[in-house]
């Protein structure tokens, strides 16, 4: 245990580290942002919206049209993304029956057929972190399976980033496994993703987190706004099954704005703002848009971390709209709304944040929190097996959005910030590997004295 002041060599040595730890330095990571391609994007988002439409009950015969062509095409790519890297990637459907009882908005019977790689970690091959897009698209009624809905923005943008990413990053190994999935059924009521969520419990796979894609290549907003630089990361507060205990726990220590969902969300901002500063996340601190709801939330559901990450300004003239003209006002999800340099930059974010993730150590767990009625905040936690360079103790003042101080304290499991009133401050603790990559930040769970 270490308390107070340490002894002259462990300082020493842990400032050795902090300074290791803390340098932005990892050449890989620009590496992987230098070799995301715009024009890539493109072709896929070109390609995908030249199904004519691709309704999650539309045709799925024919090679050219229709959600089962898309489907095909988005497998054949994801194999010959494997094939590229030495049969990198597990590629496979996932799928399940639904009906006309299942939902209002489901034409017929049909199968909701998800696309998946799964890059398997070399460490932790059961820890995954998941980018997700969306292959389906709908017209102004969604029951209509039949007109053409290209969905170049939503959603064969996130879903051309989802395979944009699994060409650069299949380049590189990772401790912990990567995925990345074409999710169908989101516009009838999220079914894909509830799909993959139970998948993923039902075979007991550890999700780091989850980035849904779901638009992210306008720019040009219906408010009149142009901005290529902004982009919205939406995530909930608390997971919605938790328990009664841990309610009542909030209530007198804290942590409203401190679940899972929302450390995940802070650890995009962060990588995002150290390692490409051009670009303006904002934190919305929202399951999702107003009254909407995206492929993230079934995860989110089932007690995972899911955020969506997606533009900042949209533009509801080209969002479930038939193509058509009307008093001079173009509507429809066509090409000419997606600013495919846009989607790079999206792309880019995404890239590096699951890198990042799958290149860290597992967080700590157990982290309990002292310090009642003293002058000092105490920390402790379950250390993980595996070789790293420490922990780091992250603190804010209440009413800050963004974890503010930081120290790196060594590979022990307790410590004591002196003179640090808990009254006055959350904190959290994340495991440092010895590339300096962190983990998320864990937010206390229980108390101590």
């Amino acid at each position: 245990m270490i308390r107070n002041i340490p002894s002259l060599a462990l300082l020493l040595f842990s400032g050795l580290i902090f300074q290791q730890t803390n340098a932005q330095t990892d050449e890989r990571i620009y590496e992987i942002i230098d070799s995301i391609s715009a024009d890539r994007i493109e072709a896929d988002i070109r390609k995908l919206a030249g199904f004519g439409t691709r309704n999650t009950f539309s045709d799925t015969i024919s090679d050219t049209r229709g959600i089962g062509a898309a489907r095909r095409w988005i497998k054949s790519e994801f194999d010959n993304i494997s094939n590229n890297c030495d049969n990198c990637l597990d590629v496979f459907y996932q799928k399940d029956f639904v009906t006309t009882e299942d939902g209002e908005r489901i034409p017929h019977d049909a199968w909701v057929v998800n696309v998946v790689a799964v890059q398997r970690g070399t460490k932790y091959p059961n820890r995954y972190i998941i980018m997700s897009g969306d292959i389906d698209s709908r017209a102004s009624n969604t029951m209509d399976f039949e007109t053409d809905a290209p969905g170049a923005n939503d959603n064969a943008s996130g879903m051309a980033g989802a395979m944009e990413a699994a060409r650069v990053l299949s380049q590189y190994e990772f401790e912990s496994s990567v995925v990345y999935v074409g999710l169908s059924g989101e516009e009838q009521g999220l079914f894909g993703g509830k799909g993959l969520a139970e998948y993923a419990k039902e075979n007991n796979w550890e999700i780091i987190g989850v980035l849904n894609n779901d638009m992210i290549g306008n720019i040009e907003g219906v408010d009149g706004v142009i901005d290529n630089r902004t982009f919205r990361i939406f995530s909930e507060p608390v997971p919605p099954n938790e328990s009664e205990r841990e309610r009542t726990m909030r209530r007198f220590y804290g942590g409203e704005v401190d679940g899972i969902s929302r450390q995940l969300a802070r650890y995009v901002h962060k990588t995002t703002e150290t390692y490409m500063p051009e670009m303006n996340p904002m934190m919305i601190y929202r399951l999702d848009r107003f009254g909407r709801g995206g492929h993230h939330r079934p995860f989110n559901d089932l007690g995972f971390a899911g955020i969506r990450i997606m533009e900042a300004h949209e533009n509801y003239n080209r969002q479930h709209q038939d193509i058509r003209t009307e008093n001079g006002i173009e509507y429809g999800d066509v090409i000419e709304g997606v600013n495919f340099d846009y989607a790079e930059k999206l792309t880019a974010v995404n890239a590096i944040n699951m890198a990042s993730l799958a290149w860290a150590p597992p967080a700590p767990e157990n982290v309990e929190i002292g310090g009642i009625v003293e002058p000092s905040a105490k920390l402790r936690w379950d250390k993980v097996e595996a070789d790293i360079a420490g922990y780091k103790i992250y603190w804010r003042e209440t009413t800050e959005a963004q974890w503010q101080y930081s120290r790196f304290v060594g590979d022990v499991n307790e410590f004591t910030l002196d003179g640090i009133v808990i009254d006055n401050f959350f904190f959290g603790v994340a495991t440092v590997g010895k590339d300096g990559h962190e983990s998320v930040v864990v937010f206390p769970s229980g108390v101590f004295r």
